[in-house]
């Protein structure tokens, strides 16, 4: 038989999101993976087209792209930021579309 865990020792913890999923602001890589992973899901559950998932596929390519470029060259700042708006803005639509379909 297993004990239970000691306070303070690692394990699962219960985060209260009251059934809501709190869109989060695409400003990091990982947030931008996660928007491909959630789009995977989509995808594989016929809540997208294959057209749309391309499309977010090929701008989240670039928007990782454009991430690695900026570490080398901080003046592309501005363009990240641009793409990074297309992509939320593509994610909102889709989001919007499938939220239609259920």
């Amino acid at each position: 038989m297993k004990s239970p865990p000691r306070a303070g020792a690692p394990g699962l913890r219960v985060i209260r999101g009251e059934g809501q999923r709190k869109q989060e602001p695409l400003a990091d890589r990982n947030a931008v993976a996660r928007v491909l992973m959630e789009a995977g899901a989509d995808l594989l559950l016929k809540r997208i087209s294959t057209v749309r998932a391309q499309e977010i596929e090929r701008k989240v390519d670039r928007v990782l792209d454009l991430f690695d470029r900026v570490d080398a060259a901080p003046v592309l700042m501005p363009v990240l930021k641009r793409h990074l708006d297309e992509l939320e803005a593509l994610m909102r639509e889709t989001r919007e579309v499938r939220a239609v379909r259920r």
